[in-house]
């Protein structure tokens, strides 16, 4: 079995699956566990996402708006890895290289390939996916026993942070970026949920919202969660630090999350998000590494 992950929260599920071995190629981004940076990469990205957020967004409306793709596949290199299985993603086109741009490669370069694409919106869905993966990789059963576990630690959050019913719960609004404000959506609102809040914003499942300042101190929320999409936890405290004013008068409490590994990614590592955010709402901050107060 040769697979290929162009997804970083496919690459977790791969390696989560006991398939790290059989790992040949994965995306510039894909970073987790440490061992699959010795694999080539066979992406890059378009957009310099090492400018101000600011100047990202405008970079990826412009290519949007154009048509041109935000990032390259190295076909020669996928050619030459001769995969059975790639997986790829058609969530969001923003976030990584998508199903249309990969599905045209393999059909030039690896037709024999088994083209796999998550797509998923909601807490549920990313633990279906990790069926999906398995299936596509004969190992159902190492599915199961994962999904078993990650379906168990959500329960064990539940039964913490459920008495008292839901007119208790804290109002959360979560920020998946900040210049301009947008709201997440996707699978964050059940994340929130199941941390035992009542989540603000975009429903479950649907994408995430442009919003106005105005729009985030409308929701009244009693705490914020600001977890930028790509950014790690040190570049998040970075560019939430000229915000920090605004933040504090929207919601007396703010949470910094690592939104780079821990929500943006459609992988296991959601559930240790919802484990931090549970743990933060009841006073507690869990691993000092993935999350800061603000």
């Amino acid at each position: 079995m040769r697979i290929v992950s162009l997804l970083p929260a496919a690459t977790e599920i791969v390696c989560a699956l006991g398939l790290r071995e059989a790992l040949v190629g994965r995306s510039h981004e894909c970073d987790f566990p440490a061992t699959v940076a010795e694999l080539p990469a066979l992406t890059r990205s378009h957009i310099d996402a090492s400018r101000p957020g600011r100047e990202i967004d405008e970079q990826v409306r412009r290519a949007v708006q154009e048509g041109r793709p935000l990032y390259a596949l190295d076909e020669d290199r996928l050619a030459a890895l001769s995969p059975d299985v790639v997986v790829t993603q058609a969530a969001c086109e923003v976030c990584a290289i998508g199903e249309g741009q990969v599905g045209g490669a393999l059909e030039r370069c690896a037709p024999r390939a088994q083209l796999v694409s998550l797509h998923p919106t909601r807490l549920d869905g990313v633990l279906a996916d990790v069926g999906e993966v398995a299936r596509a990789c004969a190992v159902p059963a190492a599915a199961e026993a994962l999904v078993r576990d990650l379906r168990e630690r959500l329960e064990r959050v539940s039964r913490r942070t459920s008495p008292g019913g839901a007119a208790t719960r804290p109002r959360v609004a979560a920020l998946e970026w900040l210049d301009p404000p947008m709201l997440a959506g996707h699978w964050v609102p059940d994340m929130i949920t199941a941390a035992g809040a009542q989540p603000l914003g975009p429903d479950p499942g649907a994408r995430f919202a442009d919003v106005s300042w105005d729009d985030v101190a409308a929701l009244r929320p009693d705490a914020l969660i600001v977890a930028p999409c790509g950014f790690d936890l040190a570049r998040t405290a970075d560019a939430a630090r000229p915000w920090r004013d605004r933040l504090r008068a929207i919601a007396p409490r703010v949470l910094l999350l690592d939104g780079n590994a821990y929500v943006n990614r459609p992988g296991p590592r959601l559930v240790e998000a919802v484990e931090t955010i549970a743990a933060w709402l009841g006073g507690e901050l869990k691993d000092p590494s993935i999350a800061a107060e603000l």
